[in-house]
């Protein structure tokens, strides 16, 4: 039985250049070579990631000595300088070249460690956050550090993959990121802070050799597109946008502090807080593998909601109950719950744009989520610093449930793609009244 999907004068062959009918494995879900190549350039790049994520708190708190205010700078400084970065490098990657995107912004990483580990004068570690996007948000599948390479390795992905593999995609990724992020943080104890970073250098310089093996696939006419229109993807775009920012609000705020949390609170030393950091990234990466049944069963907006709410409500109990066992699981839970259903997320994105928008998309998303977390960051560093260690999470369960209900009002009860124009819209029972009007007023309603 053909299942592909219908193009836009309704016959249901592919395009002739479309690349994801090209790229579509037979036999069903494959890693295609291009694919392969990402994801050890992902490793490489996620082994020094986690390396620097345990290494940078306890190189500014223990080894210079210096407050939770000046982490949050250093932390918004590379997470503005990743959003403004991220915008650059979605228009390179739709109007130039992937591949040749993927290799500047790659060398990144490998730059900004490099000057770490020369020099710990504060204006130095400044210029290497703004160089290599130091920051601890999201840095599983976006974000984190060197999160410049999240729109352009998303926009390949989009460009090797159909609509029904893309989430088994993006969740595939991710998955060896997570793992590789766990190897680098339990690496950090062998070394010593400041050999950490030499050694997150080398590693991340290392991975730029599997991109120059890439070979992506010319863009074509992408069917699962083709009806999209102007109007349709730039609305698409904005409610994206919308959630990404109180997402990204929601991160600054907690997810670069967790660390200093137990710092601070439990004065838990670098050895074993490097131990649990590596458990957590490695059960948020196996839980990014549920993200396509999670989307089968639930639909992008639930799994998002569901996993999200769940969250919150643990690290408010980590908050106002200060128990070191409790407060360990939930900090290891904390990962695989924020991030299960983002490989869903970015599936509904791409689906909802313009085939020649989606590294600009991408990137405007990053944009509006790594600007908003700039400002919590710095204001969740001027609360530790006055003790008031629990009213970040108090922020943080407000926002989560302003971004909750726009889910819900952006995107309705189940956020499913409609039929493609011409066909019929099976309106289904349990999706309420206004997300039908919604879809039929924009039958391409974004999240």
């Amino acid at each position: 039985m053909n299942n592909r999907p219908p193009r836009a004068d309704g016959n249901r062959q592919p395009y002739e250049n479309s690349p994801t009918a090209a790229a579509k494995p037979r036999g069903g879900f494959a890693i295609s070579w291009p694919m392969f190549w990402l994801i050890l350039f992902r490793i490489t790049r996620s082994i020094a990631g986690g390396m620097m994520i345990v290494a940078m708190p306890y190189l500014v708190l223990n080894t210079l000595h210096d407050s939770s205010l000046t982490l949050g700078i250093l932390y918004v400084a590379g997470v503005m300088s990743t959003a403004m970065l991220s915008l650059a490098a979605g228009h390179l990657c739709d109007r130039w070249s992937q591949k040749g995107t993927l290799l500047i912004t790659g060398l990144m990483v490998p730059a900004g460690a490099m000057m770490v580990w020369a020099n710990h004068s504060f204006p130095v570690l400044l210029a290497a956050a703004v160089v290599a996007g130091f920051a601890a948000t999201g840095s599983l599948i976006g974000g984190g550090v060197g999160g410049v390479i999240q729109p352009v390795q998303s926009a390949i992905i989009a460009r090797i993959t159909t609509p029904e593999n893309r989430t088994h995609h993006y969740s595939i990724l991710p998955f060896f990121s997570g793992i590789a992020g766990a190897a680098g943080a339990m690496l950090v104890p062998i070394f010593s802070i400041n050999e950490s970073f030499l050694a997150a250098a080398l590693i991340s310089l290392a991975g730029l050799i599997p991109v120059l093996q890439m070979r992506i696939p010319k863009p074509g006419v992408s069917p699962e597109n083709a009806t999209v229109t102007h109007r349709e993807s730039r609305k698409a775009i904005m409610h994206f946008s919308i959630t990404g920012a109180l997402n990204g609000l929601s991160q600054g705020l907690l997810t670069p502090f967790l660390i200093p949390f137990f710092v601070t609170v439990y004065r838990m030393p670098k050895s074993n807080m490097a131990v649990y950091t590596a458990i957590g990234s490695a059960l948020g990466a196996v839980a990014l593998l549920t993200a396509p049944a999670l989307e089968k069963r639930l639909g992008f907006v639930q799994s998002v909601t569901f996993t999200r709410a769940l969250g919150t409500i643990l690290l408010l109990v980590m908050a106002l109950w200060h128990n070191l066992p409790v407060g360990l699981l939930i900090y290891i839970l904390t990962p695989a719950l924020r991030i299960a259903a983002l490989p869903a997320q970015q599936t509904a994105m791409i689906n909802r744009v313009e085939g020649n928008s989606m590294g600009r998309a991408l990137a405007a998303n990053q944009v509006t989520r790594l600007s908003a977390t700039s400002g919590a960051m710095l204001c969740t560093g001027y609360l530790f610093d006055m003790s008031a260690i629990e009213a970040p999470f108090m922020l943080y369960a407000l926002v989560m449930g302003v971004n909750i209900y726009l889910y819900y009002r952006f995107f309705g009860r189940h956020g499913h793609m409609p039929a493609p124009r011409g066909q019929p819209v099976e309106a289904t029972a349990d999706v309420d009244d206004r997300s039908r009007s919604v879809d039929t007023e924009n039958p391409n309603s974004p999240e």
